[in-house]
């Protein structure tokens, strides 16, 4: 802690401060008497001794994010074999990041049009929402040529589950939200901040390595009615287990049945299937039904705007009319909050998805990064039947989806997957495919069935 010393004569005693702490500057205030620790009289001098005690004394040290902070980790570590497979970011196969070549085309336009840095409304670039409402739902969906969506440009998918949390807790303030577990490590803090209850339902079953459906069911059954129910729209973080087409219409009956309002977290269509339609394929059966829904939005991973934090919130209303009363208040919450959304990736998106032969380029991209995934998914599957001498069945690698894979690991397993193997992931287990080259498989698998096999 800084100290200072500073002299006083008879007429500014420490109680004379006291009095008066303006003498002692922008330092002092209610806690003044707190820098008077000690002092000596030197004749008619007096000698004070004080010590800058900090406003921020009460704060505590935030512990480190659990998945940006494996990639703190990882760059500290300077071992040749390192694998960074936390954070779900998509790489190459030399395992560098990638810029689409349609994204570059897209920002080229932007330069030969001259287009200026002027702030955007609140609720986004209007060719933006609307391209995206049609990529979500479909052009020809009911709810889009109905004008029964509200849509609103926001900061990337975070930005549009907290901006949708902020309108839960402003007009929903009895309800729950029911998050998955397990879920992305970012949901609870969301709505946490938001004040938000929320709870969590049955989704992952350890014993099979797959999804706890009727867990799942029994949970949402028991849900007060009018809960909000989170969801995942494709390729669930951090498992990568999604539902089946029949199983998705089971829980579409039983949401509407009590009357609970859907609300989906959409981060990649696209990017995990190949196919923009087959991975928007549950929300399109929600909203076929008629039922009022909420969806957050991304481009991060299936455009690659990690940085450009560009997506949008979506809520289906069942008017017209509702859906202008509720993008208003969208936009309401909006603007104390960051003001406007930034222009530069809403005009890549809509460049993009608005221009015929750049959209059929990046469905093309989308498939080639697809596809390098799943190839790697095959690859280590295929390493770890190699490998194992137990034969154990490794098989719902492949009946996952996505960039992760949720490996069964537990927490002290993952740690030997890191301290021994230089292998750096989230302590659940879950590992980022996207960070995986074919050529780094073999290594991976052999870290994992040591770790699962030699470590409790």
């Amino acid at each position: 802690m800084a100290s200072s010393t500073m002299l006083s004569t008879g007429r500014y005693s420490p109680a004379a401060f006291m009095g008066n702490p303006k003498k002692l500057g922008p330092s002092a205030g209610r806690r003044g008497r707190d820098f008077f620790l000690k002092g000596k009289n030197f004749g008619r001098v007096r000698m004070t001794v004080a010590v800058n005690v900090s406003r921020f004394e009460g704060v505590s040290m935030a512990p480190p994010d659990p998945i940006l902070g494996v990639s703190e980790a990882f760059r500290a570590d300077t071992s040749d074999v390192k694998l960074n497979l936390g954070v779900g970011a998509y790489r190459t196969e030399e395992l560098q990041p990638y810029v689409l070549n349609v994204v570059k085309k897209a920002e080229n336009l932007m330069l030969e049009r001259g287009e200026n840095k002027e702030y955007l409304p609140i609720e986004g670039l209007a060719a933006f929402n609307k391209v995206t409402a049609e990529l979500l739902f479909g052009a020809d969906s009911p709810v889009i040529q109905q004008g029964r969506v509200a849509t609103v440009q926001s900061l990337s998918g975070t930005g549009s589950l907290r901006l949708a949390a902020a309108f839960i807790q402003r007009y929903f303030p009895d309800a729950k939200v029911l998050i998955s577990s397990p879920s992305w490590g970012n949901h609870k803090n969301i709505f946490n901040d938001a004040r938000v209850p929320w709870a969590e339902y049955r989704y992952y079953d350890p014993r099979t390595v797959g999804l706890d459906f009727e867990g799942m069911l029994e949970d949402i059954e028991a849900a007060q009615d009018g809960s909000f129910i989170l969801l995942h729209g494709c390729a669930h973080n951090p498992t990568g287990i999604d539902p089946t087409p029949e199983q998705w219409a089971k829980i579409a009956d039983l949401i509407e049945e009590k009357n609970h309002i859907p609300f989906f977290d959409v981060a990649y269509q696209g990017f995990a299937s190949g196919s923009l339609d087959a991975d928007a394929s549950s929300v399109r059966t929600f909203a076929s039904r008629g039922l009022e829904l909420f969806v957050a939005q991304s481009y991060s991973k299936n455009l690659g705007l990690y940085s450009e934090r560009i997506g949008a919130i979506n809520v289906v209303c069942s008017s017209p009319d509702a859906a202008a009363r509720v993008k208003s208040q969208l936009k309401r919450i909006a603007r104390p909050m960051y003001s406007n959304p930034p222009v530069h990736g809403a005009r890549i998106v809509a460049n993009v998805v608005g221009d015929p032969n750049l959209f059929n380029e990046w469905k093309q991209e989308m498939e080639l990064m697809a596809g390098r995934i799943k190839n790697v998914r095959k690859r280590l599957f295929d390493n770890l039947s190699e490998k194992d001498n137990n034969e154990k069945d490794w098989s719902f690698i492949l009946r996952q989806i996505g960039m992760f894979s949720y490996t069964g690991l537990n927490k002290a397993q993952s740690d030997n997957m890191t301290d021994k193997w230089h292998v750096y992931m989230t302590k659940d287990g879950r590992i980022s495919l996207a960070g995986l080259s074919l050529a780094k498989c073999e290594y991976l698998a052999q870290a994992i069935i040591d770790s699962f096999y030699k470590v409790s």
